[in-house]
């Protein structure tokens, strides 16, 4: 079908056709505003007896890794800020029930040293793509870049829901103490902010589309 879309498309634009009546026309016909703009965006506005196409942006092998690595190292230095913000928490507001929290410092050392190594190589990698889109920003269209955005945005959301969830829950039952709100805080602020500097992102994507 999109095939078909993409022929009709291309056939309207060689017999001039305004593109607002090609839009108006496939609205009618059931094509959604997504489906319209990807196909009449194929082609480039530009004064041409025939339909010129525009240059698909390439996903190589190494842009794939990096982007990969990339949002990898985005978890790790997010999962691991939010351990070592829980254990100061943990012994600002010790349990007397867990003597062991202050005085185990081993989850201490390992988010501080994955801090160090994730977190580094995260801003240097989107450095390197952003650097990367603004010499081509055909590339700012790359798939598996849009495919680990809104996973990132799923997995983010979804924490968000669920610290809600859980505050509440705790709110309703009377067991609201320092030490949970400062950790949904914590959680609240982590996943809030990668889910709205994503989020921003994508719009941004959009707006230069």
């Amino acid at each position: 079908m999109q095939s078909e879309l993409h022929l009709f498309v291309k056939e309207a634009l060689a017999a001039k056709v305004p593109r607002e009546n090609i839009k108006a026309a496939l609205a009618q016909a059931g094509w959604t505003a997504e489906e319209i703009g990807g196909a009449l965006s194929s082609y480039a506005e530009i004064d041409f007896p025939v339909p010129v196409p525009r240059r698909r942006p390439y996903l190589s092998a190494r842009e794939a890794f990096i982007y990969l690595v990339l949002f990898m190292c985005l978890y790790i230095s997010a999962f691991n800020f939010g351990s070592l913000l829980f254990d100061f928490i943990n012994r600002w507001f010790p349990d007397a029930l867990r003597q062991y929290e202050s005085g185990d410092l081993s989850s201490i050392r390992f988010a501080v040293a994955s801090l160090i190594v994730a977190f580094p190589l995260y801003l240097w990698l989107s450095s390197l793509t952003m650097k990367a889109i603004e010499a081509d920003p055909e590339k700012r269209g790359s798939k598996i870049r849009k495919w680990l955005t809104y996973l990132t945005l799923f997995v983010a959301a979804g924490i968000l829901i669920g610290d809600l969830i859980s505050l509440l829950f705790n709110l309703l039952g009377g067991e609201l103490t320092a030490r949970f709100m400062l950790k949904t805080l914590v959680v609240l602020l982590i996943a809030g902010t990668v889910f709205g500097y994503y989020l921003w992102d994508l719009r941004q994507e959009e707006k230069e589309a």
